[in-house]
């Protein structure tokens, strides 16, 4: 490690709980990558401040998490195909014009959840309207997704996600809003809780469990609690579960690469995620 190595991190809030951090420099570590990644707690009026700091810094790239996928896109110069087409930002990296939006959220989640089935014809329950669960909706239909809910306090936002799907591939995409407790759909194969519900204090997931189809798949995007009581709840029904574990994990990877023209040990990140976990 040099004095002087490239920058990179996080910025969210809150971000206390992030274990990327750890995964991220075990991988730097383990290939000899001359960088470091900070995690950083940056309230939603202070991005400006933030991007403009990792900026004149020399950062070579920065994720964006929570409350923050949406609003940092009129912070960047350009945007990757999948970017503009999800209309969330997950990762920045640092080209020759400036910052270049990319979204490797979608791509992590689909890469966890082959672990357990394929996405393709499958029919999903989306909790959530933000950019996470713009990203797995858009990704989901363009693996071939046959149908799709989004589920939503603020109706407006889950037809977004309904009309950007229904027009850009060919699955199916409903917005559905969610004011009360929702049932699951007879017909679902996976749900996914793409909401900050399952945070510690942040409140319960309203959705029922007393009636589930058979076979179905339940995830959950947060990575940290793993094992959290949406889940929980899930399993006593006899859901098959993914927690956010998975997802971190890839979209990590897939960072890392973009950053520095590496392909990460995914093992040796999952190693390092787990402990942090733990700890």
């Amino acid at each position: 490690m040099s004095l002087l190595p490239a920058l990179t991190g996080s910025f969210s809030t809150p971000a206390v709980d992030n274990p990327t951090v750890a995964m991220m420099e075990a991988a730097y570590a383990h290939h000899g990558i001359d960088a470091r990644y900070v995690n950083c707690d940056v309230a939603a009026a202070d991005l400006p401040d933030a991007v403009r700091g990792a900026t004149a810094m020399g950062w070579i790239g920065f994720n964006c998490s929570l409350p923050h996928k949406v609003a940092v896109i009129e912070l960047l110069d350009e945007l990757a195909e999948s970017a503009r087409l999800i209309g969330a930002v997950n990762c920045a990296v640092r080209g020759d014009g400036g910052w270049i939006g990319e979204n490797t959220d979608g791509q992590g989640f689909l890469g966890s959840l082959r672990i357990l089935t394929e996405p393709a014809g499958q029919r999903v329950l989306i909790l959530g309207a933000g950019g996470a669960a713009r990203a797995i909706a858009v990704e989901l239909a363009l693996a071939g997704a046959a149908e799709l809910w989004v589920a939503n306090r603020n109706l407006a936002k889950a037809a977004e996600i309904a009309d950007l799907v229904n027009a850009e591939t060919s699955s199916t995409c409903t917005a559905v809003e969610w004011r009360q407790e929702l049932t699951v759909p007879a017909s679902a194969n996976v749900v996914v809780n793409a909401t900050s519900l399952g945070l510690p204090g942040s409140g319960v997931v309203p959705l029922s469990f007393d009636v589930i189809p058979m076979g179905l798949v339940v995830c959950d995007v947060i990575p940290n609690p793993p094992d959290t009581e949406f889940l929980q709840r899930a399993r006593q029904a006899g859901a098959r579960t993914l927690d956010g574990r998975g997802m971190l994990l890839n979209q990590g990877a897939i960072n890392i690469q973009l950053w520095t023209g590496v392909d990460p040990d995914r093992e040796v990140m999952g190693r390092a995620l787990d402990q942090a976990i733990a700890g």
